[in-house]
């Protein structure tokens, strides 16, 4: 029998070789199916964009099916589709609105890392592990950027240090 190629674009299958799988590729069928599958995953704002550019399809609104279907070049979307797409499109908008006002920082990011770098000194000793105990007790929620604490379900390891800094016994021997 042979092996067998498999469109997931057009969902059919047919022997595979060069001749066969050339002429599938190239074919009109498989150029609007592909077109067809990545339709689904425009932006709203385009899709309301091309339709209203539309005229309505009249054999689709005498009998509820066209013969081009998908590829009709008038538009089959009812006004209540039209609605609900213009809803969802206004609903985008306002929420990527809000979400860039609450992402404006303060200050810049390096700006807040330069301040974070002159609090931490080095540390060699005891005295200096002390000193930056102390200092970043001093570090309150609001030092921390909103945009480090913006990303829900962060894993630990990224999570920004508690207020109060991680408590590190000195005497602790590591290996």
């Amino acid at each position: 029998m042979g092996k067998r190629y498999y469109c997931d674009y057009c969902d059919r299958s047919f022997q595979d070789n060069m001749h066969n799988r050339k002429k599938h590729l190239n074919g009109v069928q498989h150029h609007r199916a592909k077109k067809a599958w990545f339709d689904h995953f425009r932006e709203p704002a385009a899709i309301l964009y091309d339709e209203q550019a539309k005229k309505p399809c009249r054999k689709f609104l005498q009998r509820g099916i066209c013969d081009f279907g998908p590829n009709c070049r008038f538009s089959h979307m009812s006004e209540e589709d039209l609605f609900h797409l213009k809803r969802l499109v206004e609903e985008e908008r306002r929420h990527k609105e809000g979400s860039e006002d609450t992402f404006m920082p303060e200050r810049s990011l390096e700006e807040w890392l330069s301040r974070r770098e002159k609090k931490q000194p080095t540390l060699g000793n005891k005295r200096d592990l002390k000193t930056a105990e102390d200092s970043d007790e001093g570090q309150t929620q609001s030092d921390i950027l909103q945009q480090l604490l913006s990303f829900p379900d962060l894993p630990p390891s990224l999570l920004p240090p508690p207020p109060g800094g991680w408590k590190v016994k000195v005497d602790s021997e590591w290996g």
